[in-house]
């Protein structure tokens, strides 16, 4: 029994030195906003549709209304449906958005440093929670579709085939790739960026529907974040194989 409670003391204390503070702060951060984002959007589409009720009643026609009258109320109903199906929409863009973070936050842990520093036996059940997890959130499909011109797809094919290029350079040139996807990124953004924006993918960009805009943005700096988690690791390895030949020419 003892043993029990003290091997699972030592599975929440690497769990713990797995995520670290700051990623779990920001992790939760995300999640409210998202959760906030989709109850706010929710209530204001309730107010809408109250409103509209509030001013036309389309329960049944009355005998006197002229046609004009009929199309009024029918048109004032398809209204109301537009306003709970676009709630609708952008609360399935949040809940997909909460998907994408939750997988990025377990390859996050799956990949960090401090797996490779607790014993084989820890390790081998943290990964296969950690692999279940993935396994529930990849069985969660959420897909909201978008509707694109022939010209949208095309700049949507483009843009998507130049990140891929990059991400396949990554693992043998990262600083350069990073230098790549950072003038992509601003590319995407409207606040003055720090370096220098690519301007022929910001013309493919902006050909891309709104939608799309949003998603190739948020692609970019979720690589982006990998990348800077990947140098990190690679600092802190490096680091270790430099400080032990010291220990042991001291000893």
């Amino acid at each position: 029994m003892l043993g029990n409670v003290s091997r699972g003391s030592q599975l929440d204390s690497a769990v713990c030195r797995a995520v670290t503070s700051t990623e779990v702060h920001c992790r939760k951060s995300h999640l409210k906003k998202n959760i906030d984002y989709i109850y706010d959007a929710s209530v204001m589409a309730q107010a809408k549709i109250q409103a509209k009720l509030n001013e036309v009643s389309c329960s049944k026609f009355n005998r006197t209304l002229s046609m004009a009258d009929r199309a009024g109320q029918l048109l004032a109903g398809l209204d109301q449906l537009e306003i709970r199906v676009e709630a609708l929409r952008e609360a399935a863009s949040a809940m997909e958005q909460e998907r994408e973070c939750i997988l990025e936050m377990i390859q996050s842990l799956q990949n960090s440093q401090e797996m490779h520093n607790i014993s084989a036996g820890e390790k081998e059940e943290l990964t296969l929670t950690a692999d279940r997890l993935m396994g529930r959130t990849l069985s969660v499909e959420i897909n909201v579709g978008t509707i694109r011109s022939s010209q949208q797809e095309e700049a949507l094919r483009k843009a998507t085939s130049i990140i891929d290029d990059i991400v396949e350079k990554l693992l043998a040139d990262m600083a350069g790739s990073r230098q790549r996807l950072l003038a992509l990124h601003s590319a995407c953004v409207t606040e003055a960026p720090p370096v220098p924006v690519d301007q022929k993918f910001q013309a493919i960009v902006i050909s891309c529907a709104l939608e799309d805009q949003k998603k190739i943005k948020r692609r970019l700096e979720m690589l982006l974040r990998n990348v800077e988690n990947a140098r990190k690791n690679i600092k802190i390895m490096d680091h270790h194989k430099v400080e032990h030949p010291k220990a042991n020419g001291s000893q």
